[in-house]
């Protein structure tokens, strides 16, 4: 697998809230939620496509991300909305971490 897209840093896994396991961070200028899904970390864009609301605000559960203003629900890892309202799948990441730094980039 080729680096064509670059790595970028946008945390430390200690940022991602105990409480939510979310965490809404900036990259290039867009939002990007990190996740903390028992351990495992995974990134998708931030604001929901059916409403102007921040993921990282909604309610994380079993992988699944309930958006907080229509209760629409998306798959983390994969971006694939999995109930209505919600028709449009979102943006996910490549992530890796090292050394406790969250590394992301785009998914191809």
């Amino acid at each position: 697998m080729s680096d064509h897209k670059e790595w970028k840093r946008v945390a430390s896994v200690q940022d991602i809230s105990a409480d939510t396991g979310t965490l809404r961070v900036l990259v290039d200028g867009e939002a990007v939620c990190i996740y903390d899904v028992d351990g495992a970390i995974c990134a998708t864009q931030d604001k929901c496509p059916h409403g102007n609301a921040s993921l990282a605000e909604g309610y994380l559960e079993d992988g699944k991300i309930e958006c907080p203003l229509h209760q629409g629900v998306f798959d983390i890892r994969s971006g694939r909305p999995l109930c209505p309202p919600v028709t449009t799948p979102i943006q996910t990441y490549e992530v890796k971490v090292e050394d406790g730094a969250v590394l992301i980039r785009p998914q191809p």
